[in-house]
């Protein structure tokens, strides 16, 4: 577990899995997302799920919990209006209003510190229900 300053107060470590899985995504464009999340008995950030690169943003919405939060990031791939392919990483905070008050509580005091081990992201996108990071938000926030 790498440890490095941080907030005391979360105490959350982040995998070295979750790194290196970052970069699957952001160099090798091995997964179009990895969703992560808190082990609270190891007390770390964990990858729960990568997705393939060929598979949808629906496939990476369905992979979300209804009612649990989770933090993942998402490689978004469009063409601008020069026609040129672009490719920007999204972090979403999935924080659904049902999830239990702990789980907001921990991936919210959490989520800056591990924001920051994964360099590189773009956009930073927080999501209490589905619409709020429907593909339009995405789409919006890109160009």
């Amino acid at each position: 577990m790498a440890f490095r300053g941080g907030n005391a107060s979360s105490g959350m470590g982040v995998a070295e899995h979750c790194k290196s899985t970052f970069l699957e995504l952001q160099r090798k464009k091995l997964h179009r997302y990895v969703i992560f999340k808190i082990d609270e008995k190891k007390k770390e950030v964990v990858v729960e799920k990568t997705g393939g690169a060929a598979e949808s943003y629906d496939d990476f919405t369905a992979s979300m919990p209804e009612s649990d939060c989770r933090y993942a990031v998402y490689d978004f791939d469009f063409v601008t209006s020069e026609n040129c392919q672009k490719s920007k990483i999204f972090f979403i905070a999935w924080s659904p209003s049902v999830s239990r008050i702990r789980a907001k509580m921990l991936y919210a005091t959490s989520k800056d510190r591990f924001r920051r081990e994964l360099e590189g992201i773009h956009y930073e996108i927080q999501a209490t229900d589905p619409t709020e990071m429907d593909l339009e938000v995405l789409r919006d926030r890109a160009h």
